[in-house]
């Protein structure tokens, strides 16, 4: 059986599986617009933010220190919606680190970027 005819169709199929692979981990909202939305939510000082992947989505998650406490708030980085809005203890914060260490990742970036929204 000759599968030549087939070889082009197929290389293009692969190359187009690669790109839209890459494409869907490219987040389609900035940090600054994901910034924006976190401290809108919960206004303060951000004293860290990264991208990440949490429950197979997208994430930028923002450690915000309020009035109340560090608030780790996650916007998605297609949609720019709010999908997670959480108060942070201490233990937590300790955790989260530890398990990032384990998986090889540093722990969070700190910005030190205070919000200019007057708080709610």
């Amino acid at each position: 059986m000759n599968f030549r005819p087939l070889a082009v169709p197929l290389l293009l199929v692969a190359c187009s599986l690669i790109v839209n692979a890459d494409q869907a981990k490219k987040p389609k909202i900035t940090m600054e617009q994901a910034r924006a939305t976190a401290s809108a939510e919960a206004p303060g000082t951000i004293k860290s933010a990264e991208l990440e992947k949490e429950h197979g989505k997208l994430v930028y998650s923002f450690d915000i220190a309020t009035a109340e406490g560090i608030r780790e708030i996650q916007v998605d980085a297609n949609s720019g919606e709010i999908v997670s809005n959480e108060m942070e203890s201490a233990a937590d914060e300790a955790k989260e680190a530890a398990h990032e260490k384990k998986q090889g990742k540093s722990h969070k970036k700190s910005e030190n970027v205070t919000s200019t929204q007057n708080p709610k």
